[in-house]
């Protein structure tokens, strides 16, 4: 590809045309490898997929991979991803049940002034949509019994563009229909009882492991994050139950 078609490439703010109709997630993958729905593509090293197993018992989304990940082609492998997998292990939720991917599968960023160092950057709204397509596909082929939103631009990108994670972050709300995700109704805000939960999927949301890292009081802000995944792992534990009972 040219400079000047490069920099034409990705305009159209939409991945679907990149999706492939058949396949499992390995083909979602390789296609997804040359996705250029939008124009963050163009920077970054390549394209960071979801990592697990089709028969995952949970999605856990992310809003978008960082530098490490941009470098190594996988999701939650920097240092919010190994602060996650100690939160998912105290919380009681097994790692491999478990299936990563991010909202937005390629690192936006900026150069920082000095060095080679590159400074994360929020997605934007319209690139999260461009990038649902994927999402959707990955939510479909594995069909969790729950999906953890971790931030806000996940919980716009599975809930809806009115989601506040400050108001239902710890709540069970409602599994969305994921081809339907284009909608922005976010659900209400007083969840679901747990068993209504485990019989028929929810979403649980709470803040990125990297808002901890941030966070002032860091101790304070991971009690928290544990607490929403105990949240996620009542669920999971009530699930198992129904299925042993069976």
């Amino acid at each position: 590809m040219t400079t000047s078609s490069k920099k034409e490439a990705g305009q159209g703010y939409d991945a679907s045309p990149f999706v492939p109709p058949r396949g499992g997630l390995p083909a979602l993958r390789r296609a997804a490898a040359g996705c250029e729905g939008c124009p963050l593509f163009r920077d970054a090293t390549q394209t960071v997929f979801g990592a697990g197993a089709s028969s995952a018992r949970i999605v856990i989304v992310g809003e978008q991979p960082g530098d490490q990940e941009d470098r190594q082609g996988e999701p939650f492998v920097g240092p919010a991803g190994r602060l996650l997998r100690e939160a998912l292990e105290e919380a009681g939720i097994d790692e491999n049940s478990a299936y990563f991917t991010n909202a937005v599968k390629h690192f936006k960023f900026e150069p920082a002034a000095r060095g080679k160092r590159r400074i994360h950057k929020a997605p934007s709204l319209r690139e999260m949509s461009a990038c649902r397509p994927w999402l959707a596909a990955e939510l479909h082929k594995v069909d969790p019994e729950l999906v953890m939103a971790l931030g806000a631009t996940a919980g716009k990108a599975v809930l809806g563009t009115s989601f506040k994670v400050s108001q239902q972050r710890g709540l069970l709300l409602p599994m969305p229909a994921w081809d339907a995700l284009g909608h922005s109704d976010a659900p209400g805000a007083d969840g679901m009882p747990v068993g209504e939960a485990a019989a028929h999927g929810c979403v649980v949301a709470t803040i990125h492991p990297s808002a901890v890292l941030r966070a002032d009081d860091r101790e304070a802000a991971y009690r928290g994050l544990l607490s929403d995944l105990r949240v996620a792992a009542e669920v999971l534990g009530s699930g198992a139950e129904r299925a042993t009972a069976g």
